[in-house]
């Protein structure tokens, strides 16, 4: 491999593709107005923030004005969770979630609990599935907000959107989905879908990182979550990121245009990697809908083995991977995603993810299906409990 790294990690970052840097330069130097001022550089600045709007909002069947601009998917997160229970305390209390969410989606929860609204967990399935029926039995005569996310960052498992944002509208309660793992790999339409608010980030799909952006469908009542300026509408103040706008908006009008190639191509990926993995390595567990999930999203656990340790010699053959969420990479804890479809903690520590994109070929999968057995076996020959599973087969 010489001193190649194979990259398996697009779910945590991905990098920026060349057209979206070159899209974002001018306005770095060149074009730097405030896009406030009136004077012909501020203008400029103005058009490019209306275009990349226009961008986004076409790649999600959207409008213009339903667009805005945030510095990150987290942050995304945070405003449609707070910002919706602010604005909607006098109709209800009560939030529907998921156990799977995403820290960013969790913790808003945990803190809008703190702040005397009550929040329902629903539970998954081993698939990672929430269950229609549960959502349905979950709503009261107060609840203002169900939120749900699209694709689970760790397990990859797709949840049914469009049915959850139809139960929502029926009953009168918003609907919001994170949909960071989603947007640039699976097509959204957040008319069809029922969907009334959506985040997305775009380094997730070869934009620069400390961008997002919320979709709030025109008639949401929603607070602001930064004060200040007028910016966006009045409704998220503070000096836009101009190359960084310009750079979502490139990136995700990219995305979009080839998705069903590039869906195609990870699929193709992702089930080499699954069905050479099952079939060279023992004790191993698929985690996440087996069909069902991110076209490039490969979870599996390793009995007998410590997840971290297989990273490390991952890294050590220029492999790089993860354990489960790169939010979380630094906690020693169980992933919540694993615990809630049911696995043990020490299967759960076993885990590793693999995630695919655009640079990655059919060669890095033979790569890996050559070097993680070896691994793996490395690995067991040290554990005493693999010893005693082996000796008595």
């Amino acid at each position: 491999m010489g001193d190649r790294i194979i990259y398996l990690d697009h779910a945590a970052t991905t990098y920026v593709k060349p057209e979206v840097f070159d899209a974002m330069k001018p306005y770095f130097c060149e074009h730097f107005g405030n896009a406030s001022s009136i004077y012909s550089m501020g203008r400029e600045s103005k058009k490019a923030v209306e275009e990349a709007r226009e961008q986004v909002a076409k790649a999600l069947g959207a409008e213009p004005r339903e667009i805005y601009f945030t510095g990150s998917g987290s942050e995304a997160d945070n405003w449609a969770l707070k910002g919706i229970a602010a604005a909607n305390k006098k109709k209800g209390n009560h939030i529907i979630t998921s156990a799977i969410e995403h820290p960013a989606v969790l913790n808003s929860c945990k803190y809008l609990e703190g702040e005397g609204f009550e929040v329902t967990y629903l539970p998954v399935d081993s698939d990672g599935l929430v269950s229609l029926e549960q959502v349905k039995n979950a709503i009261k005569e107060n609840t203002i907000l169900i939120s749900i996310m699209f694709a689970n960052n760790e397990i990859g498992t797709i949840q049914p959107i469009q049915e959850i944002g139809a139960i929502a509208r029926e009953k009168g309660i918003l609907f919001h989905t994170d949909a960071v793992q989603a947007v640039g790999n699976i097509p959204i339409d957040v008319e069809k879908m029922n969907i009334d608010l959506l985040s997305l980030a775009g380094h997730k799909f070869y934009g620069p990182k400390g961008m997002g952006a919320l979709y709030i469908r025109k008639g949401v009542k929603i607070s602001s979550l930064i004060l200040g300026g007028q910016q966006e509408r009045g409704k998220r103040a503070s000096t836009e990121n101009i190359p960084g706008i310009i750079g979502l908006g490139k990136a995700i009008e990219l995305a979009t245009k080839n998705i069903d190639e590039y869906n195609k191509k990870l699929l193709n990926l992702r089930e080499k990697t699954i069905e050479g993995l099952m079939a060279k390595v023992p004790f191993i567990r698929l985690n996440g809908h087996r069909s069902n999930r991110l076209p490039g999203n490969v979870n599996i656990s390793f009995q007998f083995i410590e997840g971290e340790s297989l990273l490390l010699m991952l890294d050590m053959k220029g492999v790089c991977g993860s354990s489960g969420s790169a939010c979380s990479s630094g906690s020693l804890d169980p992933s919540h995603v694993l615990m809630a479809i049911g696995l043990p903690h020490e299967i759960a520590h076993g885990s590793l993810r693999l995630t695919f994109g655009d640079d990655n070929t059919e060669e890095d999968v033979a790569y890996i299906l050559e070097e993680i057995p070896k691994i793996v076996t490395k690995l067991r020959d040290m554990s005493p409990l693999y010893e005693v599973v082996k000796n008595n087969k």
